[in-house]
C-alpha cells in the first residue's frame, strides 16, 4: 500500500507509475540530505573560533578527534565476518550510566553478538572504556556521511541502540539504508526542546520514519513522539533506565570523608551536587547562614562542568570561604568549611554522606539535573523551581512527598527546618528511596523489547 503524502506531493506523482513515484521521493530525499550536510559544514565552519578556543583553553573536543571524523581507531576489536553486532549511542555520563544495566543484560540474553558503545563527551568516554572496554568503545563520528559510513562498514550492526533523543538525521538515514534496525530508548522530550521539535515536525518526520521502534520514559514522553513522526504501532512505553542505575559502592574517598566528619565531630554535611554558574552564590550564602545555627557545618560542592572548577574556587576565595579541593585533600578537618569536588564521578557516592542534598542546574532556568542519585541513597533532597528537563521524575516524587521544590530565597529557610527535625528530613529521605525502588524495571523491558526486535523478520 502507497503511504499518504502531502497534497502537493502527491499532486505531482499520483499520474505516474510507482517506480517513477519512489525516484521522485528519493531526490526529494536526497535534496533535504545534501542541504542538511552543507548546513552542517557551514555551521561548523563559522563556529571554528569557538571550537579551538574551548580546545586550546579548556581542552574539550581534542580527544578523540580522529575518531569523529570518521577513522576507526586501532584499539576497537572489530567484529568477525559471523559475528552479529549491535551498536549502542550514549550521549554523555548520564547515558552510560543508564545504559550500563541494558549492555549487561543484552550481552547475558545475547551472547552471541558483540556490543559496541559510541560517546560524545569526554566524560562518558572515560567510565564507557572502563565499564565495557576499551576495544568496544569509541567517539561518535560527526553527522557527515564521510564520518558515518567506516564505522558502518567496519561493525556492520545488525541493530543501532541511541539513548534518550540523538536524532543526527544523517545517521538515522545512513544507517537505516545499511539495513540494521534503529530503536531509540529512554526516549524522553523536555519541555525546553519540545517547542523547538514541534516548529521543525515537518522535518523530523524525514528523520524518525527510518527508526523502527521507541522506548519511551513516560506516556507523554510517547505522546510527543507520536505528535513530531514517531507512529503509535512504532512507540512502547517502557519507563526510565536511570531509576535501575545500581548504587555506587562505597568508595575510598567516601570512607576517608566518613572517618573525617566522625573524628572530628563536623557536620551536618550539606551536599550540593552538579551546581552550574549562578548557582554557587545562592548556595554558598544560604550556607553561610547554615553556620550561623550549626558552626561545625560541611558542604561538599560538585560544580557540574569541569572547566568551572576554576571560577568556583575563585568564588570561594572572594567570599572568604575557607574550602579544599579534593584533588588535593590530605585529610585535613572540613568543619565550618567546604569540599571542592573538582573531580569527575565521585559525587553519586559523595550523596550517601549527606545529611541533606541539593540538586542543582534547577535554582537558575537549565531545567534541572537528576534526582534519582540522592534519592537512592535515602537522602532528604531539594531542588530549585527549574526542573523542566526532569518534569516527571520531580513530579513523581513531589506526588510522594519525597522531595521539596524551593526557590532561591526559601532555600535557607528549608535547610534550617530540615536541620531541626531528624524525624521530617528521615521520612523525606525514606519516601524518597521507597519511590525509587517502586520504579525500578525499566531495563527488562526495554531488553526485552529490543529482543523482539531483533527477531522481526
Amino acid at each position: 500500500m502507497r503511504a499518504a503524502l502531502p497534497p502537493i506531493i502527491e499532486a505531482k506523482v499520483w499520474p505516474f507509475a510507482d517506480g517513477v513515484w519512489l525516484e521522485w521521493l528519493d531526490l526529494i530525499s536526497s535534496l533535504y540530505s545534501f542541504l542538511y550536510s552543507a548546513a552542517l559544514a557551514a555551521a561548523m565552519s563559522v563556529s571554528i573560533p569557538y571550537w579551538i578556543f574551548q580546545g586550546v583553553f579548556h581542552g574539550k573536543y581534542r580527544k578523540g578527534f580522529g575518531e569523529r571524523m570518521g577513522r576507526v581507531p586501532g584499539r576497537l576489536q572489530l567484529p568477525g565476518a559471523g559475528d552479529a553486532v549491535i551498536w549502542i549511542h550514549a550521549v554523555s555520563l548520564g547515558e552510560v550510566l543508564a545504559v550500563a544495566g541494558l549492555v549487561q543484560q543484552l550481552r547475558d540474553n545475547l551472547p552471541q553478538h558483540r556490543i559496541y558503545v559510541s560517546t560524545t563527551t569526554d566524560t562518558a568516554q572515560g567510565l564507557a572504556r572502563k565499564r565495557f572496554g576499551e576495544a568496544n568503545v569509541f567517539y561518535f563520528p560527526l553527522d557527515f556521511a564521510f564520518a558515518i559510513r567506516p564505522y558502518l562498514r567496519a561493525l556492520r550492526p545488525q541493530m543501532v541502540v541511541i539513548a534518550e533523543t540523538e536524532f543526527w538525521p544523517n545517521f538515522v538515514r545512513l544507517t537505516h539504508a545499511s539495513g540494521a534496525r534503529i530503536a531509540v530508548v529512554n526516549a524522553r522530550i523536555s519541555d525546553r526542546s519540545w517547542p523547538r521539535y514541534r516548529r521543525f515536525r515537518g522535518l523530523l518526520r524525514r528523520v524518525l520514519a527510518n527508526v523502527d521502534l521507541f522506548l519511551a520514559q513516560t506516556k507523554a514522553d510517547a505522546a510527543r513522539l507520536q505528535d513530531i513522526g514517531g507512529g503509535a504501532e512504532r512507540v512502547r512505553v517502557t519507563g526510565n533506565l536511570k531509576f535501575d542505575i545500581l548504587t555506587p559502592a562505597p568508595s575510598a574517598i567516601v570512607d576517608s570523608l566518613r572517618k573525617s566528619i566522625a573524628a572530628n565531630e563536623s557536620g551536618p554535611v550539606l551536599v550540593a551536587g552538579s551546581t552550574v554558574e549562578g548557582e554557587e552564590p545562592l548556595l554558598l550564602k544560604a550556607f553561610e547562614n547554615l553556620l550561623v545555627q550549626h558552626p561545625r557545618s560541611v558542604m561538599i560542592l560538585a560544580p557540574r562542568h569541569p572547566e568551572r572548577f576554576a571560577a568556583v574556587a575563585s568564588l570561594l576565595d572572594k567570599m572568604s570561604i575557607r574550602f579544599h579541593k579534593r584533588s588535593v585533600w590530605n585529610g585535613e578537618p572540613l568543619t565550618g568549611g567546604v569540599l571542592l569536588l573538582d573531580t569527575i564521578g565521585e559525587l553519586a557516592a559523595l550523596y550517601a554522606l549527606a545529611d541533606v542534598a541539593f540538586v542543582g542546574g534547577s535554582l537558575v532556568p537549565r531545567g534541572g539535573h537528576n534526582i534519582i542519585e540522592p534519592a537512592q541513597h535515602g537522602v532528604a533532597t531539594l531542588v530549585g523551581n527549574h526542573t523542566e528537563n526532569f518534569r516527571d521524575i520531580v513530579s513523581l516524587f513531589q506526588s510522594r512527598d519525597a522531595v521539596r521544590v524551593v526557590g532561591p530565597a526559601e532555600l535557607p529557610l528549608v535547610l534550617l527546618e530540615l536541620l531541626a527535625s531528624d524525624k521530617e528530613r528521615e521520612a523525606l529521605g525514606r519516601r524518597a528511596a521507597e519511590t525509587v525502588r517502586s520504579q525500578v524495571g525499566a531495563t527488562a523491558r526495554t531488553a526485552g523489547e529490543l529482543r523482539q526486535l531483533l527477531a522481526r523478520p
